[in-house]
This record gives C-alpha cells, sequence and structure tokens, in this order.
C-alpha cells in the first residue's frame, strides 16, 4: 500500500504510514522510518505502529532442563490466541492477529530498568542468553502446556522494498538472503537516516 500521512496528536511532522499484508491477507500498520535507493530499488525500514508480542513455550529436553521455544506454527497459534487474548485482556492490552507478528494495542507495564532482572520471570522463563532482548508481558496455560507472552526490549525494525506500483512489500525469504551481503550497508545508510 502506498504510504498514507497523518499528523501526529502532539503536532510534529507528519509520518508516513505503510500497511504491509502477509500470505494469509493479515494487515501491519508500519511507520516509514527512513527509506533508500540501492542498485535502483527502494528499501524501507518500517516499524509496527502497535507493540509487537513473541509467544514462548518450553520443551521438556533428556537432561530434564526445559528449553524456550517461539510458537510459530498457524495451527499452535490458532489453538492458543482466544486464550492469549484473554489473558493479555486482563492486563488492559488487545491481542491482534496482525500480518507477519501478533502485535498488541494497550499501554505496556513499566519493565525493569537495564541490568535488572524481570521479577515476574519464574524457573520457566526462556534461555537468559538466547532471549534476553524479551521483556515478559504474562503467562498462562492451555491444555497443560505453559505459555509465555513477551515483547521486543528493541524497536521490531521491517525491512521491505517498493513495487512498481510504489508500494512496500515485505522481502521474501529468498529476497532477504540474496541482499544478505548488502545488509550492513543497508542498515548503515537506513540508521543514519534515522539520526
Amino acid at each position: 500500500m502506498l504510504p498514507s500521512k497523518f499528523p501526529n496528536d502532539n503536532g510534529r511532522s507528519e509520518e508516513a504510514y505503510v500497511t504491509l499484508t502477509d500470505e494469509q491477507g493479515r494487515s501491519l500498520v508500519c511507520t516509514l522510518q527512513s527509506s533508500i535507493q540501492l542498485e535502483g530499488q527502494e528499501y524501507g525500514l518500517l516499524l509496527p505502529v502497535d507493540t509487537p508480542i513473541e509467544i514462548l513455550t518450553w520443551n521438556d529436553e533428556e537432561d530434564d532442563d526445559e528449553s524456550a521455544v517461539p510458537v510459530e506454527s498457524e495451527a499452535e497459534i490458532n489453538k492458543i490466541f482466544k486464550t492469549a487474548k484473554a489473558v493479555l485482556a486482563e492486563h488492559n492490552l488487545d491481542l491482534k492477529r496482525t500480518g507477519i507478528t501478533l502485535t498488541v494495542e494497550g499501554e505496556l507495564p513499566d519493565f525493569p530498568e537495564e541490568g535488572e532482572s524481570n521479577a515476574d520471570l519464574d524457573s520457566s522463563q526462556p534461555d537468559q542468553e538466547e532471549f534476553e532482548e524479551l521483556l515478559w508481558l504474562a503467562s498462562f496455560y492451555h491444555e497443560e502446556q505453559e505459555y509465555g507472552i513477551y515483547t521486543p526490549a528493541d524497536p521490531f525494525f521491517i525491512l521491505a522494498k517498493t513495487n512498481e506500483q510504489g508500494e512496500y512489500k515485505q522481502l521474501s525469504p529468498e529476497e532477504f538472503q540474496k541482499l544478505e551481503p548488502l545488509l550492513p550497508l543497508i542498515e548503515d545508510q537506513l540508521f543514519d537516516a534515522l539520526e
């Protein structure tokens, strides 16, 4: 979709809004943070308007240690979505089945300062090294399986490209792999434009 401009409530400059659509036809509204031209192709750095979330669960391993696993299959998300939505509603957060990633709308709780632990995490927390960039929102059980709902500690940027109509589209895995050697250059230019 072409970027549309809406005035900010605070009266500052207008932001460009872009809607990305995934393979299932679900949309995700983002703000266009910056864009660049590279080898005749325009790329944009997008930031979802609502807060992205990730749902993790824990698998028992043979050594009695539990490891956190992101819930990614459509079937499992379909199975737990209503329960997760109800749990987040108790925290005044509205879980949305948006494209590309699940998101929540609402005011997030105050998180611990950097270096402090999240007191709400219990013994079934994700591996601290692998998932240290995630912040806990809530936990729930579905059919005796525990799940945790987390949000990224850092902004969740999406790299997209424009098509012939000027619409931003998410990169396919093949396009992303092809661009991988150029990603440091693209990221440097996009993030420099943010400063």
